[in-house]
């Protein structure tokens, strides 16, 4: 059985652009559900009447379209099948990286045909280059995350009603949000099975082989770093160092392209840090988050001994999710976790496990007092008592993911 969510979050963004010749590019990480976003807008266009022979649709990891991986051969294609249709043509094509020069054959399309364009692809480079050139303002880009704990919970529930939010958020916080885990059910071993070879095709498809890397190794272990790492703040340099102690001697400049690739994976994110008082972006140090912590948990285990660090990458990635821009404020000595803007707006978020003593309360609470704004500020823990103060306020985790609004 496969079980399929609407994902609104996403849909309510995409569309105002549905029907209209702007070419809609979903990115993300591999298997995070773009083409279940293909496949929820087919359902759209055909409610509101759209007939499915009008639909031209091509997955390019598909071994019967490998003849179509050149601009040429898939805009010949394209144009016969086309030629068949009476009307609007509405084209899906899922992982378009794999067509050389993919980008001439979309924007010939778009001049030659009547037609609305889907395209999605697992690199966040897809939209650099060569395309701002041909399609340069013509196109939107969506990027889809794994499921927030809100669309997990969902889904988790379809199988068994009666679960707890507390148990809900248990199975979260060791399977994470990839959304083909529901079809096996979350079954422990399967699911790790397939976050681990999840991850084994990320690295060798979308990192290895994209960027031609020799050094497969050296890759793994700056891998296995980052993931120990999450949210951790540390350099290239101290990265190096590490790499010494274990006879591997590295320069830096590689250890960030290293890491630069998998982020043009949507494996890892990076967060700058920023300096609140001076304004400005500090150079070094910066933080990164895993784009599902289920991955890590698969790959790396300890989610539940490092739960500190996976607390804080949970919220982090729900503040992307919902549209905001994210730094790591400094203030003076003290930090703070996710500065985040949006349209003009601030809000700011402390996450802490437990705020189990009272140093601990005034460290995450304390955290904001250089900060004379009136923007939100929150501070999120496990904790099930409100210990909301001084116009902080404070929340559950679980509650705080759930939240339509963080006013």
């Amino acid at each position: 059985m496969r079980f399929m969510i609407k994902r609104e979050l996403y849909m309510k963004r995409i569309r105002p652009f549905i029907g209209t010749e702007i070419i809609k590019v979903m990115t993300g990480i591999r298997r995070c559900g773009k083409s279940v976003m293909l496949e929820l807008i087919k359902q759209e266009l055909v409610e509101s009447g759209v007939r499915e022979s009008n639909f031209i649709s091509i997955n390019f990891e598909d071994m019967r379209y490998s003849h179509l991986q050149t601009a040429r051969a898939l805009h010949d294609e394209i144009i016969e099948r086309a030629g068949k249709i009476d009307g609007k043509v509405y084209l899906f094509f899922d992982e378009i990286q794999e067509v050389k020069d993919w980008e001439k054959c979309i924007n010939s399309l778009r001049v030659a045909l009547d037609c609305d364009i889907y395209i999605t692809g697992s690199n966040a480079k897809l939209l650099s280059g060569e395309l701002a050139t041909y399609l340069g303002g013509r196109y939107v880009e969506f990027i889809i995350y794994p499921f927030s704990f809100a669309e997990f919970m969902e889904l988790y529930r379809l199988t068994s009603p009666e679960e707890s939010i507390q148990k809900c958020f248990q199975q979260y916080l060791l399977f994470g949000g990839m959304p083909y885990l529901a079809n096996i059910r979350y079954a422990e071993e399967p699911s790790k099975q397939y976050l681990h070879d999840l991850f084994n095709s990320v690295q060798l498809k979308d990192i290895v082989k994209r960027n031609k890397i020799r050094d497969v190794d050296l890759l793994e272990r700056i891998i296995a770093y980052v993931m120990a790492n999450v949210g951790t703040t540390f350099s290239a340099t101290s990265l190096a160092k590490f790499l010494k102690s274990e006879q591997r001697t590295v320069a830096p400049e590689t250890i960030l392209n290293y890491i630069k690739y998998c982020c043009d994976a949507y494996l890892f994110y990076q967060v700058k840090r920023e300096d609140l008082q001076g304004k400005q972006l500090l150079a070094s140090n910066e933080k990164y988050y895993i784009a599902d912590h289920g991955i890590r948990e698969a790959v790396f285990g300890g989610n539940t001994r490092d739960i500190n660090l996976i607390l804080e990458n949970m919220v982090y990635l729900e503040l992307l999710r919902r549209g905001y821009e994210v730094t790591v404020g400094r203030t003076g000595d003290k930090e703070i976790d996710f500065v985040c803007g949006k349209h003009g707006e601030r809000l700011y978020v402390q996450v802490s496990y437990l705020l189990a003593a009272e140093e601990t309360i005034r460290r995450e609470f304390g955290a904001y007092d250089n900060i004379r704004d009136n923007f939100p500020k929150y501070v999120v823990s496990l904790d099930e008592f409100d210990m909301s103060r001084n116009g902080i306020k404070h929340r559950n985790i679980r509650d705080f993911l759930l939240m339509q609004e963080w006013s």
